[in-house]
């Protein structure tokens, strides 16, 4: 049973009062005992001394007589003691306590033990219960006679009881004593309990309403003693913790706002290697569930370099770097960065999501490697062809025209990959500005085709504009939807092949977009070339381009200009049947923009 700080005073208390009183009684009681056995046995002593006198002056008569009885029942009254005279073979002369003709039936003493002391040191003391009378009596016997051979011993005895009722009386007395003792502890064990307790609840209670949060409850006034100065050290310990709750609260939010605003996933491992914490970044890089926090890095994460990282920086103590490849639904390359957090035993990670950043290192050197290539023919061209005419044909009427042809072509060719990487240049780093306007689109479609009817019919191939006039209007830039249709109709020609129909359509959907279209009936694309048609430099045939003059920039640059607009243009080719490129262009005037990919895809016609 738990005892409560009252319950515990009351009952220290009572031990300090009721502990000192038992040990008191029983020393008491022993003391006064004793003092009051050795104070009889003094006058025991001097009246059997007394009694000698008259047993030596007796007239010494036969054993058993009524003389003997006589005797003993003189010195009784005279003492106020039993009186037992016992000859020297232990036969019972006479005695006090008993009738003289019962003399006769007591058993022989010469074996009482204060008998034989008697006998054997001139004087014996014993205490004990009578075997005749059967009360406790304190016997002391002395031999009488002469010394060197006593006829007998003389013994008196004194009945004990009132030892015994003086004993009572000082148990009564103490016993009074303890209880008004024990009830004035009481008393102020109740009062002092009640206070102390009352003072030590009050502590409790404010202590249990700081645990609990609540840091702003005053305790109660109390004395001024080491409670009250308790109390006291209670209220600056809480407002102690108050400001520290507060600045930590506000380091934590501080601290909780960077990490989840970090584009940088960050972990930490305690000393298991158990997740004790992650950013929503991180969360995101590597799709963990909500309830990764607690679990173990392998089970949470499940990649065995990452793992084998974080182990080298537990077992090593030093930090370490690694770039890891993340599989599965979102694939990811992340730099990861981790170091021990010193005594914690605990290790840091920061991770990196390089992703996108070696994707355009990739497409960096694709683009330098590609540029190099393009810039090389032309310049080598150019190049040989002036060596040519420097060493050989710089007076050759002949020749000499033929090599400023071929150093003219290649520097056009030149000046029209560079005006296209400008180009692309300044769509990429949004330099360029579009200016939306309402365009009509039958007038600028017939503008732009005409431009390619004398070498569509050099070339055997037919050209179709297929534009209402009653078409609304569109909302576009005029420069972007030039560049656009001028750089699809170029291709159609250059690679439909003779006898090719190229068709230019525009036409309204219900969704109020107008879908523009340019179509061949030339060889088709291959599949597989579809999906890398519009990056920059690639070619269906490398030779067969170059020769054509083209840059590889064209689609690159038509495919960031429809998207800069809103737009998104797709491709659709089956090899032997043609080639079809479409995009969607807003109604001048309508809030709506042009559809998505799917909505495109889903016109065929």
């Amino acid at each position: 049973m738990k005892l409560g700080l009252g319950a515990k005073l009351f009952i220290s208390s009572l031990g300090i009062v009721a502990v000192p009183t038992a040990i008191l009684f029983g020393y008491a009681r022993s003391d006064i005992e004793q003092k009051t056995v050795q104070s009889i046995e003094l006058d025991l002593r001097q009246r059997v001394a007394l009694g000698l006198l008259n047993v030596d002056s007796w007239p010494h008569a036969e054993p058993r007589t009524l003389a003997w009885q006589e005797l003993v029942s003189r010195m009784a009254k005279a003492s106020g003691a039993r009186v037992t005279i016992v000859r020297r073979d232990g036969t019972v002369l006479g005695d006090s306590a008993v009738e003289g003709e019962k003399l006769v039936t007591l058993e022989n003493h010469r074996l009482r033990p204060e008998i034989q002391d008697a006998y054997t040191y001139g004087i014996g003391v014993v205490r004990r219960q009578s075997h005749t009378t059967g009360q406790d009596l304190l016997y002391l016997a002395m031999p009488y006679g002469e010394m060197a051979n006593p006829e007998g011993v003389l013994r008196m005895a004194l009945d004990l009881g009132a030892v015994d009722r003086e004993v009572a009386f000082l148990q009564r007395g103490v016993g009074i004593g303890a209880i008004l003792a024990l009830l004035l502890a009481l008393a102020t064990a109740g009062g002092t309990a009640y206070w102390v307790s009352r003072n030590v609840r009050n502590l409790i209670l404010s202590a249990r309403r700081m645990s609990e949060g609540d840091l702003t409850y005053a305790v109660p006034e109390m004395s001024h003693d080491e409670l009250g100065e308790l109390g006291h050290t209670l209220e600056g310990l809480a407002r102690g913790l108050s400001r520290t709750l507060i600045e930590l609260r506000s380091e934590r939010d501080w601290m909780g706002g960077i990490l989840s605003r970090m584009r940088e996933g960050v972990i930490l491992l305690d000393a298991e290697q158990r997740i004790k914490m992650l950013n929503p970044a991180m969360r995101e890089m590597l799709l963990l569930a909500e309830d990764a926090v607690g679990k173990p890095i392998l089970e949470a994460i499940r990649h065995s370099e990452l793992k084998k990282l974080l182990d080298r920086v537990f077992e090593e103590g030093e930090p370490a770097t690694k770039e890891i490849e993340i599989s599965g639904l979102k694939p990811r390359r992340l730099l990861v960065r981790a170091a021990p957090l010193g005594s914690e035993a605990a290790v840091f990670a920061v991770v990196f999501d390089v992703t996108e950043m070696r994707r355009l290192e990739s497409l960096r050197k694709d683009f330098v490697a590609n540029v190099s290539h393009e810039l090389r023919t032309p310049v080598t061209a150019i190049r040989s062809a002036a060596e040519t005419i420097r060493d050989v044909a710089v007076n050759d009427a002949k020749a000499l025209p033929a090599f400023v042809d071929i150093i003219a072509r290649n520097a056009e060719r030149l000046g029209s990959l560079v005006d296209d990487l400008l180009e692309l240049s300044r769509i990429e780093s949004r330099d360029i500005k579009l200016v939306m306007e309402s365009i009509d689109l039958s007038a600028m479609v017939s503008q732009i085709v005409a431009l390619f009817h004398e070498r569509a019919s050099k070339r055997g191939q037919v050209l179709e504009v297929d534009v209402s006039d009653d078409l609304p209007s569109v909302s576009a830039d005029r420069h972007a939807i030039d560049h656009i249709l001028t750089n699809l109709v170029d291709n159609a020609v250059k690679y439909s092949g003779s006898q090719a129909v190229i068709r230019v359509s525009a036409t309204l959907t219900v969704g109020r977009s107008i879908i523009l279209r340019v179509e061949d009936t030339g060889p088709g694309i291959a599949e597989e070339h579809l999906p890398r048609l519009f990056e920059r430099f690639y070619r269906i045939d490398n030779g067969r381009s170059r020769d054509q003059g083209g840059t590889g920039l064209g689609l690159s640059i038509v495919k960031h200009l429809v998207e800069a607009m809103g737009s998104q243009i797709s491709v659709e080719s089956t090899p032997g049947v043609g080639t079809r490129f479409f995009f969607a262009l807003p109604v001048a005037g309508d809030i709506a923009m042009a559809p998505s990919r799917s909505a495109l895809a889903s016109v065929t016609a």
